[in-house]
């Protein structure tokens, strides 16, 4: 008797663990498509964001070396130099390899 109570339970036992480990299998699949999901959002979020920053940058760029050129003042254009980095970082988030080298 104890042994058939026993197998019995075994059997269950084995049963919920392998619900268990398709329920942890199932998880991580959710998981790893939210990550990327949410990968795809930043990247898509990055470049919207690049749109309006190159065209500020851009703008930015032909007023500041307009002022230089009519000052005679080449200190004008210093603002130019901040702007070229975060421009180029938005742009290597966006279309770059930035996402891939982090993961990596």
């Amino acid at each position: 008797m104890g042994f058939v109570l026993s197998k019995a339970m075994n059997d269950s036992l084995k049963g919920q663990q392998e619900f268990l480990r398709l329920q942890l299998e199932r998880q991580l699949v959710l998981q790893n498509l939210m990550r990327e999901r949410q990968a795809a959002m930043q990247i898509a979020w990055t470049r919207e964001f690049l749109k309006y920053f190159g065209t500020f940058f851009g703008l930015s760029a032909v007023v500041l070396t307009t002022g230089a050129v009519r000052r005679k003042n080449p200190a004008v254009l210093l603002p130019i130099l901040p702007l070229s980095f975060v421009f180029a970082y938005q742009y290597d988030m966006g279309y770059g390899t930035l996402l891939q080298r982090i993961k990596g």
